[in-house]
């Protein structure tokens, strides 16, 4: 199986490095000097105690590579429409895409059903880039839970979680899904092929959405901001405003909001990492995590009042510090 792992950071790296150690076919496209360790050392994956070096194809330039069985999008959302035309060279007749990504994909309404099929959302897919390069009829559906970090070019550190759920939009339990699920599995990872993969995408986007936003516009970390009454009482009305907009359109939540905040509560220490891109002067993940949601409001007809005001701030916040720049 020939895999290629297209930003092969923190979680790119991490998935490409299980799946290389377990002998597959894997090429990591990178840059700078983590591509330039990685082609001199390898990649060496530090996980449950122990220390990995691996030794895969490393390039900066897809031409180099050719038509792949599976592309990994691991590029951070907002990244993806500069990437779009970079990929086209890995695309061949049956490529198929798993983009491992956070927040509310540019697929989301591909093979939805109902009034809004083939919706493309503004926030995530400006100027419909990413359905026309990277098409949804490609997509096999991935939600990524594992904790990593790049900690210094050419070393990943893994934390936690090896889960990663895959689901095809319109949830069948196809031959390209239950394929790259039985890779994952022999990397040693869980990958559970989902039959309603937008309820499993709803749940980790619940806490993206709100926890993530509040911790950057207050700088603390995510045990600060779920044991303050306040900021607590904030996210979890947007969580609810969430909520309402994703069941409006067919989403089932196995656990309510109270639930899902404890859950987030029990993490401990922990900054989002919205709130570590603005520390360290990256591009801040927004509209994918909340500016869709928002959106979406306004598609279903719902009004989203306080995620609207934590929208604006954030932007803002991320505007004045150079980390913004709004959907075209």
């Amino acid at each position: 199986m020939k895999i290629t792992v297209f930003g092969a950071g923190a979680i790119g790296g991490f998935m490409g490095a299980k799946l290389a150690l377990a002998g597959q076919d894997v090429t990591l496209i990178a840059r700078g000097p983590h591509l330039a360790a990685m082609r001199e050392r390898g990649l060496k994956l530090i996980s449950e105690g122990e220390t990995q070096v691996v030794r895969p194809r490393c390039t900066d330039d897809p031409r180099q590579v050719g038509p792949q069985d599976y592309v990994i999008l691991s590029v951070k959302a907002h990244a993806l429409p500069g990437i779009a035309e970079a990929v086209q060279p890995l695309l061949g007749p049956k490529t198929t895409l798993v983009p491992a990504v956070n927040g509310v994909p540019w697929w989301y309404f591909h093979e939805h059903g109902g009034p809004y099929e083939g919706t493309r959302l503004r926030t995530v897919d400006p100027g419909g880039v990413l359905w026309d390069k990277l098409p949804p009829s490609r997509v096999v559906g991935c939600i990524v839970y594992p904790a990593t970090e790049v900690v210094e070019p050419g070393v990943i550190e893994h934390t936690y979680s090896n889960r990663f759920d895959i689901g095809e939009p319109e949830g069948s339990k196809s031959e390209r899904a239950q394929a790259f699920s039985r890779a994952m599995i022999e990397a040693g990872l869980r990958c559970p092929v989902r039959a309603r993969i937008r309820d499993n995408l709803w749940i980790k986007l619940w806490g993206n959405l709100s926890f993530n936003m509040v911790c950057a516009l207050t700088m603390s970390g995510l045990e600060s901001v779920t044991a303050d009454p306040g900021t607590r009482a904030v996210a979890r009305q947007m969580m609810l405003e969430a909520q309402a907009v994703a069941e409006k359109l067919g989403v089932q939540f196995p656990l309510d909001v109270d639930a899902r905040i404890a859950g987030a509560a029990e993490v401990g220490v922990h900054k989002p990492s919205t709130l570590v891109d603005l520390e360290r002067g990256r591009p801040m993940e927004i509209d994918p995590l909340l500016g869709a949601v928002v959106e979406m409001g306004r598609l279903v007809g719902l009004p989203t009042p306080t995620c609207d005001v934590v929208l604006s701030l954030v932007r803002l916040r991320a505007r004045t510090a150079g980390l913004y720049a709004p959907p075209a």
